[in-house]
């Protein structure tokens, strides 16, 4: 599968479709796509930039459960690293105003400590889910369909 029949398939035939599976080639070229994309649309703006998110975290989230299932795996589990991730952007503390050159006020250490623990644990993830999702597909059916053609 080539860049652009991934992102065809992911953008237009299987939008929000988390049933079967994907293989690798169709996974990576849509990952790469997302990510380059996602580069340029940032650096126009931040309002574009999460409407580019909100726009294809179907598709990406889709495409993500689909090819878990490709190796066997449960496809809900492509939520734990995203809730995770979403935690994260949540908690982090609001970086110290400055007043006259003298910062006003600083982080709470016990949101520091949070922080600090829950980006250990989303990078154990993203090492435990890149291994996942490198894996070569189940070569035969499995619970959740028929091999995806190349």
């Amino acid at each position: 599968m080539t860049l652009t029949d991934a992102v065809k398939t992911c953008l237009t035939k299987k939008y929000a479709t988390f049933t079967g599976r994907a293989c690798r080639s169709e996974y990576w070229w849509f990952v790469l796509a997302y990510v380059i994309v996602g580069i340029v649309i940032s650096l126009l703006g931040n309002i574009l930039s999460l409407l580019y998110f909100v726009a294809l975290i179907v598709p990406a989230l889709a495409v993500g459960f689909r090819r878990l299932q490709d190796t066997g795996r449960p496809g809900w589990y492509i939520l734990i690293p995203t809730a995770t991730g979403l935690l994260l952007r949540l908690l982090t503390p609001t970086p110290p105003m400055m007043a006259d050159g003298h910062m006003t006020e600083m982080p709470d250490m016990g949101s520091m400590g949070l922080l600090a623990l829950l980006s250990l644990v989303q990078l154990a993830l993203a090492v435990i889910f890149i291994w996942w999702l490198t894996r070569p597909s189940q070569p035969e059916t499995n619970a959740y369909g028929p091999p995806p053609a190349a």
